[in-house]
């Protein structure tokens, strides 16, 4: 650890002072001063030997960002500066920074007239979103940036040069929105699923000069993989992020330079249904996947832009017959067609691509990181269970797509079924009853004997078991890769410790959180859902940030849910919103005040409450309007999701002394919501908005208590932790009476519930923090590594290497028990 600086170097460790005895010779007190005076001679030494090691390392910077992104692509507006500091030295400050913005490395050298913006050294300690403030941004452009920091310690510390790339304005696009409209439009309704073949469109084109830069900028609204000459054109998985397509529609900005070259060239989009065309019939549809691309190529001569039209080539006979997130996809080797993604390919056999409508959304850069293969997994084991059928562990419930390389019989079907458990009592089978309609299932059709590698284009699942039938021969370990996808960001934090209990849980929380983050937080990668349910997380999202790099993300997703919202102020509770379910749940649509806070009091990012704030706004007086009689909330409807029920066989709780009313729900945190608009309120210089909550919390912490709070007891409603932890938390607890409600809370756990966890989503959401701040860490702790139901320590128990839906996963009925959701980790984060 660094070691803290000294005023007037005194030792690190405090040296012993020493009493003498009355009568005590000279010469004792001689060498006991020598004694003294050595200890403290060794502990400046110490002090001086560990600053040496730790303390004088030079300072410098890291984690840049423009725009919340650190490989930033397609700003359109005006960009934002981020940057850390980091030292070996204790209270390290910025006192100054300045940046320079340039077109090229070598003007930001010369400092000249070529800048396009000179912040000057200004005396700030600002290092999150600075504003760019210079000459209009040119689009389709590399754009470099430095920034030099001064420091408290006297030191000037310079970054390298970095990069961010400018995007098109609308004017810029001469695209047509393409696809194929007449052929294959829902071929297949199994199980309620839409399915619908893959569409491949391509065009080739001849460039005269060297290549010396070239930018793509693409929007598939469904999921793509865009090839340049055979290669992929990203790392990217499913291409551009999923969205609410009739508000926003996001396209991604790629360097492709190295992938062009002089002469003949092709290009080349497989499109697929991803959320465009839903899911289930009951979801919403936006229409056919549909694809829009701009390839602009700069030569010493001249630039060629190259853009989707109806003179493009498509077909939908190629070899992925169906796709769907939930059933899975199906690829028929026997209709490949070698070379389409390159020049020279004969497509006289394939259409012009038709030109589709616009969606209804207004066209984005895509403000976060794409999906990517962030890590790889090798089987754990790989059994055979019949003929020509094989079990695969993966030993760990991850999200992604396998790699297999298999022997099959020409024309006989490979089917590729993936499940998170075995079923009961059943060892040599998956458990898929919990996937419901959702049959994740890929199969593949060999062209000829022998073998074949296979990898899923279009869809992912979320599995630990894979179950292979329909080859010839056993697999080996080396040919079955597990690739683990998620949202590309960076960890941020870590956690160890001595108790391996609590480290598997929090192995088990951090994978859960990852899978689940697919271009929007999502509540399960698995069954029939993969939705962007809001309540799931409300507090979630504070925990996430401290380990994860999730910025740019949970920005993305305050985007999605604004873009649900009604006139009246109301939002759905499913953001983007494949699935439209406008409710009266105050406790999932808060998620849009929670999340933005977290934002605000996690990465100082202003911008993003401003920009959000006139939406919040009209929700809350939504709620106060349509919702609230005499101070209170009347109602929510989802109560306090996924308690622990009485029986292990249940999914909800029958018992009238275990459900927290919802008016005690909805007001709590409404009540909650207040206190941080009030405060971002207060940040943005709205301070009429800030103190009308302050007044409005007052007269429902009066009415509140009035109607739900028993004094002579100190208990809530029907005295439950949910209902007590929550007004603890939030405020409501009449002063002088929080310790008694919190004995409560003891209590309740203690007595009743034997020190485990009583509390589904909502009281998750504050009950860890709460007891801790309560001097009842000792509680906490005991309730979090239980080993029995119901606890966390009951879900390792049973093989859970992700956190479940529901407490009793293992043992609920098929319709709700997810073996991958991170809803009930709440604040354990």
């Amino acid at each position: 650890m660094p070691v803290a600086p000294c005023k007037h170097r005194m030792p690190l460790f405090a040296c012993p002072a020493r009493t003498l005895a009355r009568g005590t010779a000279a010469g004792e007190i001689h060498r006991t001063t020598i004694s003294q005076r050595m200890e403290k001679i060794l502990c400046v030494m110490l002090v001086l030997a560990l600053e040496a090691g730790l303390g004088m390392r030079a300072a410098r910077l890291r984690d840049f960002r423009v725009c919340r992104m650190a490989e930033a692509a397609g700003i359109m507006r005006t960009a934002q500066f981020s940057w850390q500091i980091e030292s070996g030295k204790h209270d390290v400050r910025q006192t100054a920074y300045r940046i320079l913005v340039a077109t090229t490395p070598q003007e930001l050298g010369k400092q000249g007239k070529g800048l396009l913006w000179d912040s000057e050294r200004v005396e700030s300690d600002e290092t999150l979103q600075v504003p760019y403030q210079g000459r209009k941004l040119p689009r389709k452009k590399d754009i470099y940036w430095q920034v030099t920091v001064w420091l408290n310690t006297g030191e000037r510390v310079k970054s390298p040069v970095l990069k961010f790339t400018t995007g098109l304005r609308l004017a810029d696009w001469q695209a047509q929105w393409i696809g194929i409209s007449d052929e294959d439009k829902v071929v297949n309704e199994t199980g309620g699923c839409r399915d619908l073949s893959a569409r491949y469109l391509r065009h080739e084109f001849t460039v005269t000069g060297k290549v010396r830069h070239a930018m793509l900028y693409v929007s598939g609204m469904g999921v793509s993989t865009t090839y340049l000459n055979g290669h992929q054109a990203s790392e990217d998985v499913f291409g551009t992020t999923l969205s609410g397509y009739d508000k926003t529609v996001y396209y991604n900005t790629y360097d492709v330079t190295a992938l062009l070259r002089k002469g003949r060239n092709a290009i080349g989009t497989v499109l697929g249904n991803g959320y465009a065309l839903g899911l289930r019939r009951e979801h919403t549809s936006f229409g056919l996947p549909r694809l829009m691309a701009q390839l602009v190529v700069e030569t010493a001569r001249d630039t060629l832009v190259i853009s989707t039209s109806d003179q493009w080539r498509a077909t939908g006979k190629g070899p992925i017959r169906f796709n769907n997130l939930y059933t899975g996809e199906v690829y028929d080797a026997r209709l490949e067609q070698p070379g389409w993604t390159e020049p020279g390919f004969d497509d006289s056999s394939w259409g012009h691509a038709a030109r589709m409508q616009a969606p209804q959304g207004s066209l984005q850069p895509q403000p976060c990181p794409g999906r990517r293969t962030q890590m790889t997994l090798s089987p754990q084991s790989i059994r055979k269970t019949g003929e020509g059928r094989y079990l695969i562990d993966m030993g760990q419930n991850m999200v992604g797509q396998l790699r297999t390389r298999l022997r099959g019989k020409a024309g006989q079907l490979v089917i590729i079924r993936h499940a998170e458990m075995l079923a009961p009592n059943c060892p040599d089978s998956i458990y898929t009853a919990n996937l419901r309609t959702a049959r994740c299932t890929n199969t593949y059709i060999p062209a000829s004997d022998g073998t074949f590698t296979f990898q899923p284009q279009l869809v992912y699942q979320g599995f630990r078991y894979v179950e292979i039938s329909g080859v010839t021969a056993q697999p080996s370990p080396k040919d079955i890769t597990g690739l683990v996808q998620y949202d590309q960001m960076e960890k941020r934090g870590t956690f160890t410790c001595d108790n391996p209990l609590l480290n598997q849980i929090i192995h088990n929380a951090l994978w859960g959180i990852k899978g689940n983050y697919q271009g929007m937080p999502m509540d399960c990668p698995q069954r029939d859902e993969r939705l962007g349910w809001t309540g799931d997380r409300v507090m979630g999202c504070f925990g996430e940030n401290l380990l994860l790099d999730n910025w740019a993300l949970y920005y993305k997703w305050l985007r999605d849910i604004e873009d649900t919202q009604l006139d009246d102020g109301h939002i759905c509770d499913i953001c983007p919103p494949h699935l439209k379910l406008y409710t009266q749940n105050v406790t999932w649509q808060a998620a849009f005040v929670y999340v933005t806070y977290m934002l605000y009091t996690h990465q100082g990012d202003v911008q993003a409450v401003a920009e959000h704030y006139p939406a919040l706004r009209r929700w809350m007086q939504y709620v106060e309007r349509d919702l609230m009689q005499d101070g209170v909330v009347v109602r929510d409807n989802y109560g306090d999701w996924c308690m622990p029920p009485e029986s292990k066989e249940l999914i909800n709780s029958q018992d009238p002394s275990r459900i927290t009313e919802g008016a005690v729900l909805g007001t709590t945190v409404y009540y909650d919501c207040l206190r941080m608009m009030a405060e971002m309120g207060e940040r943005l210089g709205l301070h009429a908005d800030a103190a009308y909550y302050a007044r409005l919390r007052k007269g429902i912490k009066e009415a509140y208590n009035r109607r739900f709070f028993h004094p002579e007891t100190a208990q809530y409603s029907n005295n439950t932790v949910t209902a007590n932890i929550l007004l603890l938390e939030a405020g409501l607890v009449p002063e002088g009476y929080e310790e008694r409600v919190m004995q409560n809370i003891v209590d309740v756990t203690e007595n009743k519930f034997d020190g485990h966890v009583s509390c589904g989503v909502l009281g998750m959401q504050h009950l860890m923090r709460g007891l801790t701040r309560h001097g009842h860490a000792d509680l906490a702790m005991k309730i979090v590594t239980q080993r029995t139901f119901p606890g966390y320590g009951y879900m390792i128990e049973h093989g859970a290497t992700t956190i479940w839906e529901l407490w009793n996963g293992n043992t609920a009925s098929p319709a709700m028990n997810s073996g991958n959701h991170v809803m009930l980790l709440g604040d354990l984060l």
